[in-house]
């Protein structure tokens, strides 16, 4: 009986441990660049974390990364001028959307 008392405790700490990571949500960036065949990379940047984006016809989305204040790089051909938002907010469950980024020319 006594081995119960202590095993109960214990279990239901495991328990709660494991479904507060399920709690843990992660926010997505999303955006259209023109022209599309101006861009040569597509970088998300979060202190020491660099991520890649591909997008499709000028158009990116990007789910799943965790909260944090990102820099968004865009990497140009020329004749067109590498562009920068400085502060991208990803929050917790939410999708930031940073709009139409129009790509300046030389």
């Amino acid at each position: 009986m006594k081995s119960i008392k202590i095993v109960t405790p214990a279990a239901l700490i495991l328990i709660s441990l494991l479904f507060s990571f399920t709690l843990i949500r992660k926010g997505g960036v999303q955006g259209k660049i023109s022209p599309a065949e101006g861009i040569q990379q597509v970088l998300l940047i979060l202190g020491t974390d660099t991520l890649k984006i591909q997008p499709q016809a000028g158009n990116f989305k990007v789910d799943n990364i965790k909260a944090g204040t990102y820099k968004l790089l865009v990497k140009t051909q020329m004749p067109y001028k590498d562009f920068t938002i400085a502060e991208v907010p990803v929050i917790d469950s939410a999708t930031t959307d940073v709009g139409q980024i129009k790509l300046l020319q030389y």
